[in-house]
């Protein structure tokens, strides 16, 4: 782990330090320290849990659970393809497949330039208004493929 990386979460443990066993800490520390960092470290995982007094496992059920934390680095854009179900029926896969052929990116991936993360996300609740696009938590919806390359001109 980066020296930078470590001392910012040896000062996110020190001000959390007063949570240990507190419902809902597991959540609020990983929180901390993706807005600090940007992504929660792999490597970090044992100290974080140790602080919590809990277990690796358990750090990691969490940080897996949540589509807003992130187990590595982010572009500066990101960007979420709905593929629930009303999303899926409305060719929500369409939508996907057009943002990554403009993005020249893969889903799951960041673009070579570290500019966009393409993800895909499996109910963003907007289901009224389906295919929806998430882009740095800004919600689109009745997302076209044709529409893609106009939307994205807003993020560069």
């Amino acid at each position: 782990m980066e020296p930078s990386v470590a001392h910012k979460i040896k000062h996110i443990l020190e001000q959390v330090a007063v949570q240990v066993g507190a419902r809902g800490s597991i959540l609020d520390l990983l929180q901390r320290v993706e807005t600090a960092i940007g992504y929660v470290p792999l490597e970090s995982l044992p100290r974080l849990a140790q602080s919590l007094g809990v277990s690796e496992a358990q750090v990691s059920g969490v940080l897996s659970y949540y589509p807003d934390l992130h187990m590595r680095p982010t572009g500066c854009h990101v960007v979420r393809v709905c593929l629930g179900e009303a999303c899926l029926a409305n060719h929500g896969n369409r939508v996907l497949q057009a943002m990554c052929a403009h993005l020249q990116a893969v889903a799951g991936e960041t673009t070579s330039d570290g500019r966009y993360t393409v993800e895909t996300v499996y109910c963003v609740g907007n289901c009224g208004i389906s295919p929806s696009v998430v882009i740095d938590g800004r919600l689109y919806g009745h997302v076209t493929p044709d529409q893609v390359p106009v939307l994205l001109e807003r993020y560069k």
